[in-house]
């Protein structure tokens, strides 16, 4: 067989090396492409020496997960920071919490979780399964996000953080919700003393409750609210524990509850209705229908353009009556003795919620003395004349009154808590019992924590007779409350109780300036809202 021609041959190698090369070329274009999708995408970077790409180790374990909306139950495997120790060294845990702050350093992100009042310190570095790209990702998570962090706990020493012998140093970083980039308030600048300096960032009381809910979140906040709930369960706990029976009492009234005009009408079908300024009239209804010891928690809403530091259109009440025997320091002495308890059970179970809210607003440690101190109304005014206030014996105390006597009874005897007893009728709702001695004075006692009136009660009048006198002296038109006297004229055993503002316990107690700092979402003459 003849060679083939030598021209003819090469002819055919150069259109093969053609079609060989233009196929590596459009494969190396392709890849190119994909390469700059994945650059494109974050899936790599390049390199900054020689523009190469790198590829991200991380793949997977960064991202913004797709929306929770219940589509499938799971376990649920995540830990509370709160429960983080040097024991747990070692151990893989998954945590969901808030980004606080985030600061990235080169090759390593610090970031710290928080959840309620609890907070971890995170350390993300390059490493074999730890990308530049996840740490440019979870440097730009915006603050106050809440993220899923799977991490190994280590052991620390971290002083920033209320968890300060250990750190978690995360695999996976996954956004759940994430937080718009500007806030209107910043969560450290809401937490900071008041003893810092007066140049510091510091949140004014209506930015704070124009976003509450950014508010709430700080730790001082929610260790206020606990000692709240832990006040109302107190109080539940202790009278429940001493036979008396919760009731449910109507929000909405025929007529003013105490007497007066400070009350919110509202139309009721074809006829006016009140919001209930107490349960009062209720409480002795139930003590007349042989309930014997009654209490009851909830909202009481008075119509006062008062805008003070103490006072709220709408509070939370904590209401008791009880039937007693021979004298109505039955009953008194008994809600003080019950304060005495709810103060014992603060100090034991709520030190450190107590202590938390102390390092932003200090205040003085809460003192009382057991039994609790009880003082003649006109032994309090005594005290107010000797220290140069001219008052007359039986005229009401006014605030700043209120105050002095506070500073004056703790001087003396050393207490923030005490009971005074014996006031003047004149300045008495109606249904208060006069004093059997002298018609000037009357059978009803207030309470005090740190010189500000907390409980206001009283003996009721039971007797039908001298409670329809009583409401015409106060010019009360007894067809609106017809009902509650005639729930006397069947038999009712003698009683009294008191009415206490949950948030004025709360706010002085802790040794708080002002009564919307201890109302989840206050009401008063200029805020309807949030």
């Amino acid at each position: 067989m003849a060679d083939k021609n030598p021209e003819i041959a090469g002819n055919e190698v150069s259109k093969k090396g053609l079609k060989k090369a233009q196929k590596a070329a459009e494969k190396a274009a392709k890849k190119a492409q994909h390469k700059a999708a994945d650059i494109a995408s974050g899936k790599v970077v390049p390199d900054q020496l020689n523009n190469e790409p790198i590829e991200d180790v991380s793949q997977g374990r960064y991202g913004v997960n797709e929306l929770i909306c219940s589509r499938e139950r799971k376990p649920v495997t995540h830990v509370s920071i709160s429960t983080l120790s040097p024991a747990m060294e070692g151990q893989t845990v998954l945590i969901r919490a808030r980004l606080h702050t985030v600061r990235a350093t080169g090759k390593q992100c610090f970031f710290t979780l928080r959840g309620r009042d609890h907070s971890v310190q995170c350390l993300l570095a390059v490493g074999p399964n730890t990308s530049k790209q996840m740490i440019k990702f979870v440097a730009g998570i915006n603050k106050e996000s809440i993220i899923d962090v799977t991490g190994q706990v280590v052991k620390a020493s971290v002083v920033s953080c209320t968890v300060q012998d250990v750190e978690v140093h995360p695999s996976h970083v996954m956004v759940v919700s994430l937080a718009e980039p500007r806030l209107p308030l910043q969560i450290d600048d809401a937490m900071r003393p008041e003893t810092d300096a007066d140049d510091v960032a510091r949140v004014l009381q209506d930015t704070r409750l124009d976003n509450r809910v950014l508010d709430l979140r700080t730790a001082t906040s929610q260790s206020i609210f606990r000692v709240e709930a832990a006040i109302c369960r107190l109080f539940r706990d202790i009278l429940s524990g001493r036979g008396f029976m919760e009731i449910m009492c109507p929000k909405l009234i025929s007529a003013a509850s105490e007497g007066g005009a400070n009350v919110f009408a509202l139309s009721y079908f074809e006829r006016k209705a009140f919001l209930a300024q107490s349960p009062q009239l209720y409480k002795q209804m139930a003590i007349a229908g042989d309930f014997e010891k009654v209490f009851t928690i909830g909202p009481v809403f008075r119509a006062e353009n008062s805008n003070t530091h103490r006072h709220l259109t709408e509070f939370v009440g904590l209401d008791m009556e009880m039937a007693f025997i021979h004298h109505y320091h039955e009953v008194m002495m008994l809600i003080g003795s019950m304060f005495i308890e709810m103060f014992r059970g603060l100090e034991r179970d709520l030190s450190r919620d107590i202590e938390i809210v102390g390092k932003q607003f200090p205040a003085q440690p809460f003192r009382f003395l057991e039994p609790p101190l009880v003082l003649q109304f006109r032994e309090g005014i005594a005290l107010l004349r000797e220290a140069g206030i001219e008052i007359e014996d039986d005229e009401d105390l006014s605030t700043p009154n209120e105050k002095l006597l506070g500073q004056l009874v703790r001087a003396k005897y050393n207490t923030d808590f005490f009971i005074m007893d014996k006031f003047p009728l004149a300045i008495r709702p109606f249904y208060t019992m006069p004093d059997p001695s002298n018609a000037k004075w009357s059978n009803s006692y207030d309470m005090f924590m740190r010189g500000e009136e907390i409980l206001s009660g009283a003996q009721r009048i039971h007797d039908p007779t001298m409670l329809t006198e009583r409401a015409k002296h106060h010019g009360i038109d007894l067809d609106t409350i017809q009902g509650y006297i005639d729930s006397f004229r069947y038999g009712c055993p003698p009683h009294a109780g008191g009415g206490i503002g949950l948030e004025r316990v709360t706010m002085l107690y802790l040794g708080l300036d002002n009564i919307r700092k201890v109302s989840m979402f206050p009401r008063d003459p200029k805020r309807l809202t949030p």
